[in-house]
């Protein structure tokens, strides 16, 4: 009985803690970059690009984090290879709009809630009286779109942009558009070495 008691307790604690998504996260995070350097992974990553362009897709569903944007990027290169690379950067691209849609929609639901109690009401306050001057109002969207078509990880962008007032279409659209121009220029950019 005691161990069904203190299971309950466990699983209240959980439910009712903060940093519960943010703990998530970072776990998420950890597992897959420990999960990433297994040679079985590496096979997977390889199998995927025998499927053309749903394997560009899949690619570039991955090609928006930090942690793994280097084998997306060789997946995406080796479809490269076989298909045309317009092509292939337009399904690379239709993959990272939905991997930049959920990493917006998880940091905004609830990782910047979780976070946001950390800083106190005047750091808040000071942030976004900064963030509404008109000097970041139209600075943050295009420094988030710059780091959204560079070839680096799309996080910071997203993040930037989840500040700005940017409808959902939009940033749907600017992230198809920019990760498609910014998978192709790298295409053949690596296709000329």
């Amino acid at each position: 009985m005691e161990k069904k008691q203190l299971l309950s307790q466990g699983i209240d604690k959980y439910k009712n803690w903060h940093f519960k998504n943010t703990f998530l996260a970072v776990l998420a995070l950890i597992v897959f970059f420990i999960v990433a350097k297994l040679p079985s992974f590496q096979g997977i990553i390889s199998h995927f690009s025998a499927l053309g362009y749903l394997g560009a897709f899949v690619g570039g569903l991955f090609f928006v984090s930090v942690f793994t944007i280097a084998p997306s990027a060789v997946l995406i290169f080796d479809v490269a290879q076989s298909l045309d690379p317009i092509n292939v950067a337009i399904a690379a691209g239709l993959g990272t709009v939905i991997g930049d849609y959920l990493i917006l929609r998880f940091l905004k639901d609830s990782v910047f809630d979780e976070l946001s109690s950390l800083f106190d009401s005047r750091f808040r306050t000071t942030v976004r009286k900064l963030f509404a001057t008109p000097y970041f109002a139209w600075l943050i969207p295009i420094l988030g779109a710059a780091v959204i078509a560079s070839p680096l990880p799309d996080e910071a962008g997203i993040c930037l942009l989840g500040l700005s007032k940017i409808r959902t279409w939009q940033f749907l659209l600017l992230t198809f558009i920019l990760n498609s121009m910014g998978i192709l220029v790298i295409i053949l950019v690596a296709a000329t070495k």
